[in-house]
């Protein structure tokens, strides 16, 4: 063997192998939100990981020299195309491909895999599975919203977590947005002063890193300078001044661009609606928030964590929103012509996997095989008429798949991959129609038991 080319076996930054407990977990949780989303009324859709690049735009980078910097675009004949980035601009190119054949109402949900490029750390990858639940059409925006945070709020706590354990913040981006018209900046700088607003709540941002973005810019700890909106010193200190404003009460008497005061009474509307869901106690009005994508209309979510998270070195991080969305109206209209509303939401299911493998208060339904072991060749077909028997009544076996082996390896296999049970038959077992049950989780000595053949499924269902 040649060594001196050996490949390393690694990965790439931002990507991850998960399998055993992590990969149990992550099937748990999808299910449980896909379960959710059907019972909310969704229907299923898939779409290709590749669109064409023009059509799913460049809303995530904040380079704008290079609007396509955080993605991975690759050329394809005479077209580019962009691996999704996330599931909503696939959802309106699809929406305006095949309105015709769809529901003046359109709830679809999607999980997939979306991927970009930019540092990865603390549940951020640049490969990570999603969940969205999206209403297209002309519904009633109020209930619509408020039917998303109800959604947000049942399906976390059927993954498990408990109502203190998480918060959905909600706003509506009017309100900011009429505070900017008030102000008078201009276009240009307006997705700057969003995004900027959007860091308050990250890691060594505060009002601080945000009033730096605001102005001339900010160095993080890296040394990277993001270079700032350029704000008037009065326009920094309005916006600074809002981002202090904490309720709703405080916020009507502030403001009073006609904008602003439409955005609130909107999200007054949802607050109203979503008190008559049973599961809601969580949501409350958030004004920090504004959602950096600036696909977003008026209605945004996030949804925090109220319990601390630590990355593999132990040190306590922020791993940010577990789920958030909101409302876009014009998404569609890029293909359509038109404004079609939209409104939806998007779980980050590994993020929220990674958050909640750390609370170990979630049990995995994960029923390990029954290993048949092989004591002599000769019996092989008796082995696997025991495995069917077992296949046959609903309970994962297998047959040890090397019959030169000994037992006691094939134990050691079966306790290295933490299995509950074996079966032990040998000629004497054959001969009086037995099989002999090992308990491997049971104490040495006396964890076997020779039992007759017709009992095997009841005695082996004590085990499992």
């Amino acid at each position: 063997m040649n060594t001196k080319n050996k490949l390393i076996p690694t990965l790439p930054s931002g990507f991850e192998d998960r399998w055993d407990k992590k990969l149990y977990l992550k099937k748990k949780l999808i299910k449980v939100i896909e379960d959710n989303f059907i019972r909310f009324g969704a229907e299923a859709l898939e779409t290709p990981s590749f669109e064409i690049s023009e059509n799913i735009g460049s809303f995530l980078a904040e380079d704008e020299s290079n609007p396509m910097s955080d993605v991975f675009s690759f050329k394809d004949g005479n077209k580019n195309i962009t691996l999704r980035y996330d599931l909503s601009s696939p959802l309106a190119r699809f929406f305006a491909q095949n309105n015709q054949e769809l529901p003046s109402i359109y709830k679809r949900y999607a999980i997939q895999n979306v991927f970009r490029n930019e540092k990865p750390g603390n549940g951020r990858y640049r490969e990570f599975t999603q969940a969205d639940f999206d209403i297209v059409g002309g519904f009633n925006s109020a209930q619509a919203n408020a039917e998303l945070c109800n959604l947000v709020s049942r399906t976390l706590q059927d993954c498990g977590l408990k109502k203190n354990q998480f918060v959905i913040n909600i706003s509506n981006r009017k309100i900011i947005q009429g505070l900017i018209n008030d102000i008078k900046i201009s276009e240009d700088k307006q997705i700057k002063v969003i995004r900027a607003i959007d860091k308050l709540d990250k890691p060594g941002f505060g009002l601080k890193g945000v009033e730096q973005l605001l102005k001339k810019g900010r160095k993080d700890a890296s040394g990277a300078i993001t270079e700032g909106a350029n704000l008037t010193e009065e326009q920094s200190s309005q916006i600074l001044n809002f981002l202090k404003i904490k309720e709703l009460s405080d916020l009507k008497q502030t403001l009073k661009n006609p904008l602003s005061k439409e955005g609130i009474k909107e999200l007054e509307q949802v607050l109203e609606i979503a008190n008559y869901n049973l599961n809601t106690n969580q949501v409350k009005s958030n004004f920090n928030i504004v959602r950096g994508l600036d696909y977003y209309s008026d209605f945004i979510l996030e949804t925090s964590l109220n319990f601390k998270v630590v990355n593999n070195k132990g040190k306590e991080v922020d791993i940010g929103s577990i789920c958030s969305g909101g409302a876009y109206a014009k998404l569609i209209s890029r293909f359509k012509g038109v404004d079609v509303p939209g409104t939806g939401i998007s779980f980050g299911v590994d993020r929220l996997l990674f958050a909640l493998i750390q609370l170990d208060q979630i049990e995995i339904d994960n029923q390990k095989p029954v290993l048949v072991c092989v004591m002599d060749e000769k019996y092989l077909k008796n082995y696997y008429e025991i495995v069917n028997i077992l296949r046959d009544n609903n309970i994962n076996a297998e047959i040890f798949l090397d019959s030169k082996k000994n037992l006691g390896k094939q134990l050691t296999l079966a306790n290295k991959r933490k299995l509950s049970v074996a079966i032990i038959c040998g000629e004497n077992e054959f001969k009086d129609r037995t099989v002999t049950i090992k308990n491997l989780k049971g104490l040495k000595g006396e964890n076997s038991e020779t039992i007759p053949k017709e009992n095997l499924i009841d005695e082996v269902r004590k085990y499992i």
